[in-house]
């Protein structure tokens, strides 16, 4: 029989809080007891009833257990063991054979003190054993624990312990829910997929326990703006039903819900509304992380007409925002969707780069501004797809950082390297540096002191000829840690250089206490000489702030002589650029350094004048 049973809940309605809603009262659990004999259900019922718990179902056929589960979703299972035809082992082992109920929680009452009950029905999967006659303190006890180990259990299958927020399983479901729920034709809702921009590079330069905070952060904030949603401040007049779900769906992304939406136009602003908040600083610690979002939406029955097509094309059209330069947000559109794949596919296929030997090196020449020699070269990866052609690192090195792929990239660069900048010397060619960059992931780690030492004894390379290149914005992300990591890889007798410098921190106080040996001035500075008064001051500040240090001074992405004479006139050391010479493989370079290393040439800066500058990685 059924006594007082509860009305199962209404279908789920969206939260905005990112803590999990409150917990149902576990007096409010439904109990099912299982027991030949009416009386003891009787007692029990009422031992339960005066700590407040309200909804039970009955029963002394324990044939019908299986069956009053999945009629009832009961919280918790009160089963005798003693009964006839069907013992409370045979319900047991029929439980847990059950997907609807392999699970649940029992709690097992017997008057049969021996031992070899207990641990049988401990063995078929019982939760608790009670001994008859129950003491009503400890049944309430036990009742009680036992519901609040499953509510935890329950917690930890729907939310995600770091933000607080629905995980993706939870939001899935709920999204199902909601969408069935909008029976109103003029009624519809969006679904934003939020994920922060470059969050990887956070969690590879100031580690895993800021990152972890960073999400903490975010998902307050996305919590706020849902808050602002619900409460009519982010939309147009007559949006005063709108609810929203907030669920942390990835690593770095989050979900953003809005249904009972009368008004498209209203995603829009919320949008705009999530990337204006992440225009503000994070305080994380210590630190005070810039950090911006990409933004897409899609909407429903626009876009989509069911839970999985929906959340598939927000992410399309996030990563459609990333790949407009982040920061900013997309609605989904078919024309992506193919774009999408094929990005997908790319993925994939690097993956299979490193085995399949299709990952290049090209080495672009480093010339003396004074002289004209050739003194170095910078190491460049490409990769030569079999069906592709030459892939512009463009497309590929977003991607390789993105997924990871970068570290194991980086690696085998710098192997390559090594290897060639040996084979030059054993051939008695004149010597030079050869440089090579080194991703925020590989920085990051002391592994690369590892990989230094390795290929510095396999290959037995000179170090003062190997050149290391780091940027500014690795560097001054934790600048005392840099600074250790830098001097430990001096100490080895390899150059240190600053990239692209001028683009991030520029701070002459910091530039100080780095152990470096080069600064490099960033192709967007040179772009503009001669003409550009800003980037001519730039540049000749630069190049008299990097010989006050001792530090030598290269400059990028030179396609003029215009461009070159102004550099002369600054006295800067080296200069890049297709002015020289592109990138090119190493039995092209070997001719170009034995042909130009000895002496000034007058014809040396010949080749693709016009060119413009490549994509450099």
């Amino acid at each position: 029989m059924t006594s007082r049973r509860r009305p199962k809940d209404a279908p789920v309605r969206a939260h905005t809080s990112g803590q999990a809603p409150a917990l149902e009262s576990l007096a409010h659990a439904t109990i099912l007891m299982v027991d030949d004999d009416p009386v003891m259900l009787e007692a029990v019922r009422l031992f339960l009833e005066d700590v407040g718990y309200g909804s039970f179902v009955t029963t002394t056929d324990p044939g019908r257990t299986l069956s009053l589960i999945a009629e009832h979703e009961p919280d918790v299972v009160l089963l005798d063991l003693k009964m006839p035809g069907m013992s409370g082992f045979d319900v047991l082992a029929a439980m847990r054979t059950s997907e609807g109920s392999r699970f649940l929680p029992v709690i097992v009452l017997s008057a049969d003190s021996e031992s070899s009950a207990r641990l049988q029905a401990l063995e078929l999967g019982a939760t608790d054993f009670l001994m008859k006659p129950v003491d009503p303190s400890e049944l309430q006890l036990r009742v009680r624990n036992t519901l609040a180990f499953k509510a935890y259990q329950d917690r930890l299958a729907d939310y995600d312990p770091l933000s607080g927020l629905r995980n993706r399983r939870r939001f899935e479901s709920d999204l199902r829910g909601t969408l069935a729920e909008l029976t109103d034709p003029a009624g519809g809702c969006a679904l934003l997929h939020v994920d922060l921009d470059r969050f990887k590079h956070v969690n590879d330069t100031l580690g895993y326990r800021t990152g972890d905070r960073l999400l903490k952060a975010t998902a307050r904030r996305v919590e706020q703006i849902a808050h602002d949603v619900e409460s009519g401040l982010i939309s147009t007049v007559g949006e005063t039903d709108a609810r929203v779900t907030v669920a942390h769906i990835a690593g770095n992304g989050f979900a953003v819900l809005v249904s009972a939406m009368r008004d498209p136009d209203n995603a829009e602003r919320i949008a705009r509304a999530i990337l204006k908040a992440f225009s503000v600083p994070f305080q994380i610690e210590n630190h005070q992380l810039f950090v911006s979002a990409s933004v897409g939406v899609s909407l429903f029955p626009v876009d989509a007409q069911d839970a999985d097509a929906l959340l598939k094309h927000a992410e399309m059209a996030m990563y459609q925002a990333k790949n407009r330069g982040r920061n900013t947000h997309e609605f989904f559109s078919q024309e992506f969707n193919a774009r999408a794949g094929e990005r997908l596919l790319l993925e994939t296929e690097l993956r299979r780069a490193i085995e399949r030997n299709e990952l290049v090196v090209h080495y672009q020449p480093k010339v003396s501004v004074v002289t004209g020699r050739v003194l170095g070269a910078e190491a460049l990866i490409r990769w030569n797809h079999p069906q592709r052609g030459m892939v512009s690192p463009a497309q590929f090195i977003p991607i390789a950082e993105e997924t990871g792929l970068i570290v194991e990239i980086g690696r085998w660069v710098l192997g390559q390297a090594c290897r060639q900048l040996r084979r030059w010397q054993d051939a008695g060619l004149p010597p030079v540096t050869l440089s090579v960059n080194v991703s925020p992931a590989q920085f990051s780690r002391s592994a690369i002191l590892k990989d230094l030492k390795q290929l510095l004894a396999s290959t037995r390379v000179d170090p003062k000829h190997l050149v290391l290149e780091v940027t500014e914005g690795l560097v001054m992300a934790d600048i005392d840690e840099a600074v250790t990591l830098l001097k430990a890889i001096r100490s080895m007798g390899v150059r240190l250089s600053i990239d692209d410098f001028g683009t991030g921190y520029s701070s002459l106080a910091y530039l100080r206490r780095l152990p470096i040996d080069e600064i490099k001035i960033d192709r967007s500075f040179v772009k503009g000489l001669p003409e550009e008064k800003d980037s001519l001051a730039i540049v000749r500040a630069v190049t008299a702030m990097g010989h006050a240090l001792g530090l030598k001074v290269v400059a990028e992405g030179v396609e003029t002589h215009p461009q070159l004479e102004v550099l002369r006139a600054a006295k800067c050391d080296e200069f890049q650029g297709y002015y020289c010479s592109r990138p090119v493989p190493a039995q092209d370079f070997a001719p170009l350094l034995d042909r130009r290393g000895a002496r000034p040439r007058p014809n040396l800066y010949t080749l693709d004048e016009t060119r413009p500058a490549p994509s450099r990685v």
